[in-house]
C-alpha cells in the first residue's frame, strides 16, 4: 500500500462483531475513523475538541465496501490518505487489510469538510494545513469529484 502514507495497525477485539460472527458493518466506520485521526495527527494537527475552534473537520459522507469477512482474533492494517482536495474539501481513503487473510476486507472513503466551529459554518482549508497534507501526499491532488464517495467497481 505504497500509495497510501499512514498507517495503524488496529486488532479486532470480540466485541467488535455480530451474530454472525464477523467484524459488524459499523465498526469499519470506527476503525476508518481511527485513520483519519492518525492521519491528522501525522500532518500535526491537535485531537478533535476545543483547540478546533475556528478551523477542524467534520464528515459530510461516509461509504465502505467490504470485501471478505473478518473475524476475531485479527489485526487490521488501516491505511489512510487523501485521494482529492478542493477549496473547502477533501477526499479521505481507506484500506483495511486482514492480517488473517492477508487481502483487503474493506475500502472505505469519507468526504470531509473543513469547519469554522466557532461561526458554525463550512471554511477554508488553510494553506499551512493544505501545504502539510501535499506534503504528505508527495503529489499534486486532484479536485474532489462531483461524485465522491461513490467507490468505484473493480470489474
Amino acid at each position: 500500500m505504497k500509495d497510501f502514507p499512514v498507517m495503524i495497525d488496529i486488532d479486532v477485539r470480540w466485541g467488535d462483531m455480530d451474530a454472525l460472527l464477523h467484524v459488524n458493518n459499523i465498526v469499519y466506520f470506527q476503525y476508518f475513523q481511527m485513520a483519519r485521526g492518525a492521519y491528522l495527527q501525522r500532518i500535526g494537527m491537535p485531537p478533535a475538541g476545543p483547540s478546533w475552534h475556528d478551523f477542524g473537520w467534520i464528515i459530510g459522507a461516509n461509504c465502505c465496501r467490504y470485501k471478505a469477512p473478518v473475524t476475531f482474533p485479527d489485526t487490521l492494517a488501516l491505511y489512510s490518505r487523501v485521494g482529492a482536495m478542493s477549496e473547502d474539501r477533501m477526499l479521505m481513503e481507506y484500506k483495511a487489510v486482514s492480517k488473517k487473510l492477508g487481502k483487503v476486507a474493506a475500502e472505505g472513503e469519507a468526504l470531509v469538510f473543513a469547519y469554522d466551529f466557532g461561526a458554525g459554518g463550512k471554511t477554508t482549508i488553510p494553506d499551512e494545513v493544505r501545504a502539510k497534507i501535499l506534503s504528505l501526499e508527495g503529489r499534486e491532488l486532484p479536485r474532489v469529484p462531483r461524485d465522491a464517495t461513490r467507490i468505484k467497481s473493480e470489474e
